[in-house]
């Protein structure tokens, strides 16, 4: 997953990017095998004393970035070769603060992409009812600066707190409609299995709820029962 991960980055189609990796686990085995294997001074690490959960890596690795834009990617995923390019060339008409694109899965099992996720253009309502937005999500690291990155009571649906928290600061939002992100699905991945992290539900909640709160906007949120996991039904 690493190798994978590291190689459709290293083979981006646009070169002038920085990888950056917070490595929270208990052994060296991570940075030994970056060393070893990626001698590229673009890929930037940092080994923390201990894991600070979902957030608080994120946040490690956030601090490496010096570059104008963030885009959020999960250790386990893959980006489509030319993923930075239809990034990159998004924003030069306009800067846009945020830009998101399209996505899949790739099953694990049966080494193919399933479920494309062919997603409108940016659509508030339907982001209150659940996180469409998810992958591969840009934002403009003076934004980052300003909300403060990730919060860890958020945990599970840390993401989707940060992305409202960056949507309120935003300039404006572009969408490439573009499957340039592969989510893998594998066991321990909500991809695969919603119920093995209930928690994330409850804090997608809270995620909503909090950005009612900072808009001036009087709602209440519930979560939607099984089998819609992660789906919420606001009444204003």
């Amino acid at each position: 997953y690493l190798k994978e991960m590291i190689d459709t980055v290293v083979h981006q189609s646009y070169s002038n990017w920085e990888l950056c990796i917070a490595d929270g686990s208990n052994t060296d085995d991570v940075i030994h095998y970056i060393e070893k294997n990626y001698p590229d001074n673009r890929i930037k690490w940092t080994k923390l004393e201990q894991n600070y959960g979902i957030s608080g890596n994120m946040n490690k690795a956030l601090e490496l970035a010096t570059g104008d834009y963030v885009g959020l990617y999960d250790h386990d995923d893959m980006l489509e070769l030319n993923a930075l390019y239809e990034v990159v060339k998004a924003i030069q008409g306009y800067p846009y603060d945020l830009v998101y694109t399209d996505e899949d899965k790739f099953d694990d099992s049966k080494k193919e992409f399933v479920d494309p996720n062919f997603k409108p253009d940016y659509s508030p309502d339907l982001f209150r009812s659940h996180n469409y937005i998810t992958h591969f999500f840009v934002v403009n690291k003076k934004i980052i600066d300003q909300v403060g990155g990730m919060r860890s009571e958020f945990d599970g649906a840390q993401d989707y707190d940060f992305m409202f928290r960056c949507i309120e600061k935003a300039n404006g939002i572009y969408h490439v409609p573009k499957i340039l992100y592969h989510w893998r699905m594998h066991p321990l991945s909500t991809a695969q299995n919603p119920e093995s992290k209930l928690y994330c539900y409850e804090a997608g909640k809270k995620a909503i709820e909090e950005h009612y709160k900072r808009t001036g906007v009087e709602a209440t949120v519930e979560m939607m029962p099984k089998p819609m996991w992660g789906m919420y039904h606001t009444t204003y």
